[in-house]
């Protein structure tokens, strides 16, 4: 008798804990699309990180296309969010000399591979890593996460700090009306 009362107990709880986790993932505000133009487009700081495959990134070497930079960890939820949309933009704008680049703060290879298998779409564009957090000065990161697009001639046209939802019409638009 007592293990079926230890069985139910504990069935109302993991009932309990799911309908919890589903009320407040219904709760989370949605993810805006909307981004802010820089009025004096500034040139973009330098941006040189090692990729997944330990190779060196370098956003000097993608002047003439338009750079999505995503700021973010594993452990933001708003960036947990907002990372299948930005594959989304990614396979959109594939072929308009578009290119995503997501900057991981702070984490490790493994971390992030793991959290990867996650997301669906899975993420295909490149992700690099900034194990230090250093480039978050330079870009003048506050808090994650943040993006920047960068126009073809190296300066940068947009912003948004907080959760987006990458692959919404107007997000899609401005992109790739930057690359005309």
């Amino acid at each position: 008798m007592h293990n079926k009362t230890l069985i139910k107990i504990t069935l109302f709880f993991a009932v309990l804990f799911l309908v919890s986790s589903i009320n407040h993932a219904a709760e989370l505000p949605p993810l805006t699309h909307s981004l802010t133009a820089i009025k004096n487009p500034i040139p973009a700081p330098m941006l040189r990180l090692h990729n997944m495959d330990d190779e060196i990134v370098d956003i000097k070497n993608l002047k003439g296309k338009v750079i999505v930079i995503n700021f973010w960890a594993t452990w933001c939820p708003p960036c947990r969010r907002e990372m299948g949309s930005l594959e989304r933009l990614h396979l959109a704008t594939k072929n308009k000399n578009i290119v995503i680049l997501a900057v991981n703060i702070g984490e490790d290879l493994d971390t992030v591979f793991s959290f990867l298998g996650t997301i669906d779409p899975s993420p295909t564009f490149p992700i690099v890593f900034d194990p230090d957090a250093s480039s978050m000065k330079a870009w003048n990161v506050r808090g994650l996460p943040a993006t920047y697009i960068i126009n073809p001639k190296g300066f940068v046209a947009y912003q948004a700090v907080g959760g987006r939802e990458f692959d919404h019409p107007d997000i899609i638009q401005a992109v790739i009306n930057l690359t005309r």
